[in-house]
């Protein structure tokens, strides 16, 4: 079975082709005309980079193939879902060209000067987080005329009132982070299949780094499978959460019973944070009032990598999108130890 692949094009001074295969020792076949290279992890990459032997502003992350970890195929799960494995091949395809449109948008304004507007909730929105959804949403409908859109910034565009696919958009999830120039924000993009997330997409355009999860498949970061790691109690564990000023009443009191038995709690990383738990450098992360939108694409990405995420009761998180659905909230809970993410739930003491 073919290990996971993440094709790279770039532009080189020589036209060169890149690509980038942690798994097998032959290189991808391309253009017999370009020659090739192959880096075997992503320090090399990095240091490719850092060399000037790539432009980092041409690299385009396109052509995904996928494979399950312990080396079958996902036609069992893709069968329950009743798509194949050529639909969510494809489905990663375009995401990924959402992804990339969506970047090249966002990194035209990062770190500029931009007008910043405040929405009925108070929560910023610029240029670049309207404009980043409306390239992502051209892409959609260029691709998937039937399937439904519901974004951050511009709601539902569909002419049905539900749809059996429906893409879930966040252009910019940690717009204070991007606005004050801190990378570490990103494009948080989820399809779902009657309601299911199926693709979980977390990107961040700035730092170059991409997190793929697709039902019954191994998350990826850049190409490379990635698990989260083990974690024997919650008082040995890492705590991310966004803000501890973003709780109040029975939340803030809870999130504090949390707080109070971790190792080391810490903040500021939007949905980074969960990025980073599914790599396996966080242990838990806990937040409340998160919207679809900021957490639908998560749930393939954490799960993917071997970790749980649920409410604050432990059950699994669902919305059911339609022109009628409000963008209700919810409270957050994601860990990459099962046992932890028990502990917790019973610290929060949530009912």
């Amino acid at each position: 079975m073919q290990a996971p692949l993440l094709q790279m094009h770039a532009h080189f001074s020589h036209s060169n082709f890149l690509s980038l295969n942690p798994r097998r020792t032959s290189a991808v076949s391309s253009p017999p005309a370009f020659p090739q290279f192959l880096f075997s992890d992503r320090s090399s990459f990095n240091s490719a980079l850092s060399f000037g032997s790539i432009q980092s502003n041409s690299v385009k992350m396109t052509s995904v193939n996928y494979s399950l970890s312990n080396g079958n195929s996902c036609g069992n799960q893709a069968i329950a879902l009743g798509l194949d494995s050529v639909d969510l091949d494809r489905f990663a395809d375009v995401g990924n060209q959402l992804a990339d449109a969506a970047g090249d948008v966002i990194r035209r304004y990062f770190r500029k000067s931009f007008d910043i507007l405040d929405k009925e909730d108070l929560s910023p929105v610029t240029i670049a987080d309207q404009a980043a959804e409306e390239s992502m949403v051209k892409i959609i409908q260029e691709n998937f005329p039937s399937h439904a859109i519901f974004g951050e910034e511009n709601g539902w565009k569909c002419k049905e009132d539900s749809a059996d696919f429906v893409w879930v958009l966040d252009p910019i999830d940690g717009t204070k982070s991007f606005i004050t120039g801190k990378p570490l924000f990103g494009t948080l993009i989820a399809l779902l299949h009657k309601g299911k997330p199926i693709l979980g997409i977390i990107d961040q355009p700035v730092l170059r780094e991409r997190w793929i999860g697709i039902s019954g498949k191994r998350t990826t970061l850049n190409g490379q499978e990635i698990y989260t790691r083990n974690c024997s109690q919650l008082s040995k564990a890492y705590l991310y959460t966004t803000s501890p000023h973003l709780f109040s009443g029975d939340a803030e009191v809870a999130f504090a019973r949390v707080r109070s038995k971790v190792k080391v709690p810490l903040y500021g990383c939007d949905c980074y944070a969960y990025a980073l738990l599914a790599s396996g450098h966080v242990d838990l992360v806990v937040e409340s009032g998160l919207k679809p939108y900021d957490f639908l694409s998560l749930i393939p990405v954490i799960e993917g990598a071997g970790g749980v995420i649920t409410d604050w009761k432990g059950h699994q998180l669902y919305w059911e999108a339609s022109s009628k659905a409000e963008a209700t909230s919810f409270n957050v809970v994601a860990a990459g130890d099962k046992g932890v993410h028990q502990e917790a739930l019973d610290s929060l003491q949530w009912q």
